[in-house]
């Protein structure tokens, strides 16, 4: 018997069974995210080398040091991951980011400039947030579609799912402006030890804000067209009926 032809109570059982698995669904979007943003282990990977620096140099005051220290901490995390068989991506881009504010701040005998490059590419990605909102490319989306097996659908046949990653995108556009606002005043300042601690703070924590707002955002949105269900379908549609 077809779905449709169900009793009242098998059709209740259904409706409990459709909303169970939504639900279930749930958590493959905070998944996701986590993981599109380098997940707990990239986050903890981009923090300990700042620790470490700002530890050292507030005790030693040697940039030196300090310097190569933090990129020391972040090639063995490197090894780890090679060890461990996990993805690199992030822990390359850990490792250029810090070797690069190390060198820049020995050149420029200001520690203070061991941080401007993640500084810098702060802003540039917060810039980037914006304008792919404001052309209706959201990068979150772009970045989750692949991974929740819908593509590019949510662009141009969900327009519930657009509206949402725009709105999760300007989630984190706001996260960095606000790390901005608050770190290059004390950058300017040559404040070295607030600045570390600043970066610190402004690390793991807002990063899980803006992780919990996108997913309730995202929670609430409809779901996914997914790509491999769709062509699925269309192939065991009969001929006369995809005509």
């Amino acid at each position: 018997m077809s779905p449709r032809h169900k009793s009242g109570p098998a059709q209740q059982d259904a409706a409990q069974q459709d909303a169970a698995g939504q639900d279930a669904s749930k958590p493959e979007v905070d998944t996701s995210l986590i993981d599109a943003f380098g997940g707990v282990r990239g986050m903890v990977d981009m923090t300990v080398p700042g620790f470490v620096f700002v530890l050292l140099y507030t005790i030693t005051k040697n940039l030196g040091l300090s310097a190569w220290s933090a990129v020391g901490v972040t090639v063995l995390l490197a090894l780890v991951r090679l060890v461990r068989r996990e993805t690199l991506k992030h822990a390359f881009g850990g490792v250029l980011g810090v070797a690069i504010g190390a060198f820049i701040a020995m050149k420029s005998g200001k520690a203070q400039d061991f941080y401007l490059p993640s500084m810098i590419y702060g802003v540039l990605l917060g810039v980037l947030y914006a304008v792919s909102a404001l052309v209706r490319w959201p990068l979150l989306g772009v970045m989750l579609g692949p991974i929740l097996g819908e593509n590019m659908t949510w662009r141009t046949r969900n327009p519930g799912r657009l509206s949402a990653y725009t709105k999760a995108t300007w989630v984190w556009v706001a996260l960095f402006a606000i790390r901005a606002a608050i770190l290059f005043p004390l950058y300017w300042a040559g404040n070295v030890t607030w600045l570390g601690v600043a970066k610190i703070g402004l690390g793991v924590p807002p990063w899980l804000v803006a992780i919990y707002l996108s997913w309730l955002i995202l929670s609430k949105a409809p779901p996914p067209i997914k790509v491999a269900v769709e062509e699925e379908e269309k192939a065991e549609e009969p001929d006369h009926e995809r005509v």
